[in-house]
């Protein structure tokens, strides 16, 4: 979602992802908003896992390379494919929210991500099934920051914000085109993203949220929430997720 009137409520326009085909009206508002810039850009880190460490840490995988088995939602907006040897599954036109069967409390989330040029998804944590993650529950974005139709944003719809509550302060992503990889953990209250071995939120949601109050001006449920399911806010860009992992904390 492009920059928002205060009066304007969460359902009266969907979140950011939604936005590519009301041009004049994001024209409009952008116009109307103060300039923002991304967050800093810092070097990508290289970022090795252990298999095996990570299963004996208790990560368990949640794509098998196949198929979207354990997985529920808009299973038919999402397919598995192969990209550049890599199962991966990929946003298809048209594609919604897509969640893991399972819900999660606190746990710590590793994947890898592509983006195309301007794409945009998102990371649904603590969702329920219904209902627009990034308010019924909470959604980390992802998405291509160097696109110019996404010049100045709010500070919390950059890459890797925990959208509409904290601004990622820093990014990381590699060129277009090429895979990241990030680590979203979600204990308690604490939020913390890491993209391409770089810290880019790390947040207390009680404090950056105090009595509910959001940067947004909107209600976010998932700050009163403590499970709940992960998935994809897709809304029709190629975006690809691969080597999706999980433990419970």
């Amino acid at each position: 979602m492009l920059a928002r009137a205060t009066s304007i409520l969460p359902t009266d326009f969907p979140t950011l992802s939604r936005m590519h085909t009301a041009t004049a009206l994001v024209a409009f508002v952008a116009a109307c908003a103060p300039v923002t810039l991304p967050p800093t850009t810092v070097a990508p880190k290289p970022v090795e896992f252990d298999a095996a460490k990570e299963k004996a840490d208790g990560f368990i995988t949640l794509f098998n390379g196949k198929d979207l088995d354990g997985w529920v939602g808009d299973t038919k907006g999402y397919k598995v494919e192969d990209h550049k040897g890599a199962a991966a599954i990929f946003c298809q036109p048209n594609g919604t929210n897509l969640f893991t069967k399972d819900e999660f409390a606190d746990f710590e989330l590793r994947f890898e991500f592509v983006l195309t040029p301007g794409g945009n998804n998102g990371i649904a944590l603590r969702s329920p099934l219904e209902g627009d993650p990034a308010y019924v529950g909470f959604e980390c974005q992802v998405l291509d920051n160097t696109a110019d139709m996404y010049k100045g944003l709010q500070v919390w719809q950059y890459h890797g914000s925990i959208y509409g509550v904290s601004a990622a302060t820093a990014t990381a992503l590699r060129p277009v085109g090429e895979w990241n990889q990030e680590t979203i953990t979600m204990k308690g209250n604490h939020a913390k993203v890491e993209l391409n071995g770089v810290v880019i939120v790390d947040v207390d949601l009680d404090k950056a949220a105090p009595e509910g109050k959001t940067v947004s001006g909107h209600k976010v449920d998932g700050l009163a929430r403590k499970t709940g399911h992960v998935g994809f806010c897709g809304h029709g860009d190629r975006v690809g997720y691969k080597n999706l992992r999980v433990r419970k904390l």
